[in-house]
């Protein structure tokens, strides 16, 4: 990772009108479809249609479920506007199957990424992925209960993970 690589993003990457507490959703598609309809209303995305068949086509190569109960459904799309992240933290006993080895998913990041992206979009990938595999991030973004805290969890996270 280069220093400061991520702080050049003008917006945050995520914030509390992204985040969706006690989620319910039918399904995986259903639960990308719920944040990705979060990031179309602040105008991150600018087709939601179109990214979301993005979303699920980048779903059907692989499952994106992590372990730990994540999940972490992800795309570039011509259709994303700038670099974004939506969460969802499921209801209490309420869970999605994301495909992890390790059982379903209580914590759902959408992740969006303009199509050319391709190096920042590995590099949010890759930190995420480092931090959700430690229990203790984990279990603050479940027992936060609020999205402001929850947004900020995910933000610094992403800007100071090179420290």
């Amino acid at each position: 990772m280069t220093p400061g690589s991520l702080e050049r993003y003008e917006t945050e990457l995520t914030n509390a009108g992204l985040v969706i507490l006690e989620m319910q959703a039918e399904s995986k598609e259903d639960a990308a479809a719920q944040l990705a309809a979060k990031l179309f209303e602040q105008g991150r995305v600018t087709d939601l249609a179109g990214f979301l068949r993005d979303v699920n086509a980048r779903e059907h190569q692989m499952a994106t479920g992590l372990p730990g109960g994540i999940g972490l459904p992800h795309a570039r799309s011509s259709y994303v506007q700038e670099i974004s992240i939506a969460v969802g933290i499921t209801k209490f006993d309420y869970s999605l199957d994301f495909g992890a080895v390790d059982g379903p998913a209580t914590v759902i990041l959408l992740i969006a990424t303009p199509a050319g992206s391709f190096s920042a979009h590995l590099e949010v990938l890759a930190t995420l992925a480092r931090s959700l595999f430690k229990e203790n991030f984990r279990e603050s973004l479940r027992r936060a209960h609020d999205a402001e805290v929850i947004a900020e969890l995910i933000n610094s996270t992403l800007v100071f993970s090179e420290h």
